[in-house]
């Protein structure tokens, strides 16, 4: 904005300077005020920064990164508060300044200050049009440093945009690297990211995606532009299921019998991981068992599970058969190695064996097993725990954090799940279900994945209608874990996040396009709510246009 110099007499000098006055008391008083060169956002909160900045040395860049008209040089005290950025998701601290704040010019760096650094470093600069400088101790105007330091929450960050610069800091590379995609958002489509400090960290450490694979086949490339999509919102977790009745859709070298003929081969399956991996986004795998294997049943009937008259189970495997657990246990070994990522999901539900009136009677085969290996009293439960138990221990020698669906640990066993399963909370619909709190209780971790919000399932099948980002955006948080009634409090702390499924029953009621294009405003609802669980500032309808124009 151009400022209009005129000559005026003493007193109109006087009395435009008791008119500024007020003015600025005013801003001041409401902590609030549209910045020169500020970026659409929500007002400035309480104790907002008003110390003076100086302007600077280069002119601000519009949307096509040439740099404005040069003006004349304005006093600092002409810049108003800057408002804090408007981001997805929203960002939870931004300190007010004046100045005018920070655009992306070509040919200026992004530096850094630890070497650690540079795949965020080359991965902005090429985002911005920017130049990626390496690790440099020189400042420069434009400059755009990523540094690591302090302690606290390896996922925090600082983004400071001062003196016509940008230092993105914070204790890990992760922290850092979502620094970086508040300030892409910010410049995003010619913006400007205000002038101040915005401090930052999410409220759950799990902001997941989980994709049915095995029921419909997706392109590594779509899965691949969704691994973008999710981190730039900042979620750190995509979810594989890739193993089911339908299908086996990953290359396997020891079982390759197993396998369908459309799968993602593993050299697909690492370039999927490594882009995950510098997004700061760990895959978690997940071979159901010991149901849900009719794809592997296939290949080995014999150990198709069978009850008393013969008839088969489908998708169940015998438990009871030694066969079974090898198998199983090397597909685990296995893809330990294809997926590096610390943490994996077992499975465990709808073990179809336990869905009827008497497993014992039923399935006499497994009720023996269960005796013969803990005691006269055991039942078919305690061999499923079990199983459970023992696959997890397969999957612990490789260092990983396991989880396994709510309905996979049960009610009355002499076996119990071993204590360091985290609950994966889908259901409140199965036979003998329980409430969240028989988990919690116990001091269970649990994982929000909540079927009444939180659940694509393609083709609407029983029930299930397809979530919306309104509903989850206005009526869910991560302690609402069944229905729409929140937990109380005092179990947050145990609920560790959420994660959003698309699940494949019916693979062809939508193309990967209808899926992308479905599940965009329910992703965006559920990492805001996973980075801040408390109400929202934007409406829904703000909200929504705030993501159609970040796009």
């Amino acid at each position: 904005m151009t400022q209009h110099r005129r000559r005026a007499s003493a007193q109109q000098v006087r009395r435009k300077r008791a008119v500024v006055a007020a003015a600025f008391a005013g801003t001041v008083a409401l902590g609030v005020g549209v910045g020169v060169w500020a970026s659409e956002g929500g007002g400035a909160g309480p104790g907002a920064d008003v110390a003076q900045t100086s302007p600077p040395s280069r002119p601000p860049t519009g949307a096509t990164g040439r740099a404005a008209a040069p003006s004349s040089p304005t006093p600092t005290r002409t810049y108003p508060l800057s408002q804090a950025p408007r981001t997805i998701p929203a960002v939870r601290s931004h300190t007010a300044a004046r100045g005018p704040g920070w655009q992306p010019r070509h040919g200026e760096r992004v530096v850094v200050s630890d070497p650690r650094l540079a795949d965020e470093g080359r991965l902005i600069a090429g985002e911005l049009g920017l130049s990626y400088a390496g690790r440099k101790n020189d400042v420069r105007a434009g400059d755009l440093r990523l540094a690591l330091g302090g302690g606290g929450d390896q996922e925090s960050y600082s983004l400071t945009v001062k003196g016509g610069r940008v230092d993105i800091s914070g204790p890990g590379d992760a922290g850092v690297f979502y620094g970086t995609r508040t300030l892409k958002q910010e410049v995003h489509g010619g913006g400007t990211a205000p002038e101040g400090v915005v401090r930052d960290a999410p409220a759950k450490p799990v902001r997941g995606f989980m994709l049915d694979i095995a029921r419909k086949p997706y392109s590594a490339s779509w899965i691949e532009d969704r691994v973008r999509e999710l981190g730039d919102l900042k979620f750190n977790e995509l979810g594989l299921h890739f193993s089911d009745d339908q299908a086996f859709r990953i290359e396997s070298s020891s079982h390759p019998e197993i396998v369908s003929k459309d799968h993602l081969t593993k050299a697909q399956v690492k370039r999927i991981v490594d882009l995950a991996a510098s997004r700061h986004i760990t895959v978690v795998p997940e071979i159901d068992s010991p149901g849900h294997l009719g794809a592997v049943i296939a290949a080995h009937p014999d150990l198709q599970l069978r009850n008393a008259n013969g008839v088969a189970t489908r998708g169940a495997i015998d438990i009871s058969k030694a066969g079974s657990a090898k198998i199983v246990d090397d597909l685990l070994n296995e893809y330990a190695g294809v997926f590096p990522g610390g943490k994996w999901h077992l499975g465990g539900d709808e073990y179809q064996a336990l869905t009827v009136s008497d497993p014992q009677a039923s399935f006499p085969q497994l009720a023996a097993a269960a005796r013969q290996k803990y005691g006269p009293g055991a039942t078919v439960s305690d061999l499923a725990a079990g199983w459970l138990n023992d696959r997890a221990a397969t999957v612990r020698a490789h260092h990983r954090t396991m989880r396994a669906w709510n309905d996979g640990f049960f009610r009355n066993t002499s076996v119990q799940p071993a204590k360091d399963l985290q609950v994966a909370y889908w259901t409140g619909k199965e036979i003998g279900a329980r409430q969240p709190l028989e988990y919690l209780s116990t001091g269970r971790k649990v994982i929000n994945y909540n079927d009444e919000f939180l659940y694509y399932v393609l083709g609407q099948p029983q029930t299930f209608v397809y979530p919306t980002g309104q509903r989850i955006y206005q009526q869910w948080t991560p302690r609402v874990l069944r229905g729409t009634t929140p937990v109380p409090a005092r179990y947050d702390p145990q609920i560790l996040g959420g994660v959003f499924a698309v699940w494949s029953d019916f693979p062809n009621a939508q193309t990967e396009a209808q899926v992308a294009a479905g599940i965009r405003m329910p992703l965006r609802a559920t990492v805001q709510k996973l980075w801040d669980p408390g109400a929202p500032a934007l409406s829904w309808t703000q909200f929504k246009a705030l993501a159609d124009r970040l796009g």
